[in-house]
């Protein structure tokens, strides 16, 4: 994505999308590095002359460099099996209460430190002088300087929200080298230029400097939020959905810990205070098993036919984290809760955005209670936003109206990050204000059976 902006402009355009397909080498499942690096240069030859360069990506995974700098293998996917049981193991040395109240970050089976003890008998970590979270070894292949952007490796769990620092004592305890990551650097920090064989390889004249961005793409998500109130809730949706607040400090209460919602930083020294829940991977694994289908528009019309609530699962189970049989086990969930299950596919994909609805519905509402943080319009962002169905189950759900828009909040967040490292703006809200003037935003007004939602919550979480 290029994007140009300034006081009164802000353009996208899309140069250049590549796939991101994991390989499974023996039995592991890991990300290839290789082609997304490919990608990324075969973008900057696309994008032609550029003033900045900002590299954001998803969180928790990281790639094993030796000493001179070579990659020790392809990074492992979050979603392998290796992490199985590790956080129970963690918790016996650790107790969850303890590194709660040290990292504020929810549990997930594939967070880095849970990912780091399993790997903690392995050849590559042994040889391992270096670790870069994804976003930073992208940077690190472009400019040749290595730095861990913090608001990604506030998802590794080792890092405490209220300093922004490292939990020295949490890696301590669980005998992680922190000298492994680089030193830490954030939003706005210059993270070096494109090397000379970048420049030859993409055709590009330098000097071309690289900003540091909110790296975890949901930090620079956020950032675009086009929120004109303090008092809003924000989805970040596309392959998961995430759903919180913007606060200014962490909520580290046990009351916080037991409903899983996770203390995650932003820029300019926010906390993301928000849940998991598993998102449009429920659909995008259903329409993987299918073959298609070939028309989606007419699948989503006929799911906004069907019968509402008559099926929904707890879209934030990890059962559904794993790849594979998604429509079956999908059904299997509503037998099990003694709903019925899914018939056609219309009734599956209806079954999986109420259910995503509900989800939505649950998690701000106990955020907006935990952090006692009143909530007066909920933010529906990233691709989800283009999924009309979903914007408007989401608003009869919560009760709120939805402000669905932009649907590539990411890259608009992370181009307006490196605007500002570049002196165009002057603080967050700032950019949230051009952003809400210069981008397409739909207002859905929230409608329905109010009392129907309240049933199937309670169908979902009190069995």
């Amino acid at each position: 994505m290029t994007v140009r902006a300034g006081p009164d402009l802000l353009d996208l355009t899309e140069v250049h999308r590549f796939p991101n397909r994991p390989v499974r080498t023996g039995g592991t499942l890991r990300w290839d590095i290789p082609a997304l690096y490919e990608g990324v240069i075969d973008g900057l030859r696309a994008a032609g002359p550029v003033a900045s360069v900002g590299i954001d990506s998803w969180a928790v995974d990281y790639g094993l460099l030796d000493a001179e700098g070579e990659l020790l293998g392809n990074p492992v996917h979050y979603r392998d099996s290796r992490t199985e049981g590790v956080a129970q193991q963690v918790w016996e040395t650790l107790p969850a209460t303890e590194l709660y109240a040290a990292t504020g970050l929810q549990y997930a089976p594939f967070n880095t430190l849970y990912q780091l003890v399993a790997a903690r008998e392995t050849p590559e970590l042994a040889s391992a002088k270096r670790l870069l979270l994804i976003p930073d070894l992208l940077t690190y292949w472009l400019t040749g300087q290595s730095g861990t952007e913090l608001t990604n490796a506030s998802t590794t769990q080792l890092i405490d929200p209220r300093t922004g620092d490292w939990a020295y004592g949490v890696a301590a305890w669980l005998g992680i080298d922190l000298s492994l990551f680089a030193p830490l650097r954030r939003p706005g920090d210059p993270a070096g230029h494109l090397l000379p064989r970048v420049l030859a390889e993409t055709g590009l004249t330098g000097p071309v400097p690289v900003t540091a961005v909110g790296s975890h793409d949901t930090a620079s998500a956020v950032a675009a939020v086009p929120a004109t109130t303090d008092r809003f809730a924000y989805i970040c949706t596309g392959t998961w959905s995430l759903a919180g607040v913007e606060l200014d400090a962490p909520v580290l209460t046990e009351a916080s810990r037991t409903a899983n919602f996770t203390n995650e930083l932003g820029i300019d020294g926010t906390v993301r205070y928000l849940r998991n829940i598993m998102g449009l991977w429920l659909l995008q694994e259903c329409l993987r098993e299918w073959g298609g289908p070939d028309d989606l528009t007419a699948l989503l019309r006929e799911a906004a036919e069907a019968p509402p609530l008559r099926s929904v699962v707890d879209a934030g189970d990890a059962s559904f984290l794993a790849p594979g049989r998604m429509p079956e086990r999908i059904a299997e969930a509503c037998r099990d809760a003694g709903a019925p299950a899914p018939r056609t596919r219309a009734e599956t994909l209806r079954c999986i955005l109420d259910s995503l609805a509900l989800a939505h519905r649950r998690t701000i509402a106990e955020a907006a209670r935990l952090a006692d943080h009143p909530v007066d319009v909920v933010h529906i962002v990233g691709g989800g936003a283009r999924n009309t169905l979903l914007c408007q189950l989401t608003a009869d759900a919560c009760g709120l109206p939805v402000v669905a828009g932009p649907a590539e909040a990411a890259a608009l967040g992370n181009a307006l990050v490196q605007a500002r490292a570049h002196g165009l703006f002057g603080d967050r809200a700032a950019m949230r204000e051009l952003v809400a003037r210069t981008q397409l935003l739909t207002r859905y007004e929230p409608g329905g059976d109010a009392a129907a939602w309240q049933a199937a919550e309670r169908r979902v979480h009190t069995g």
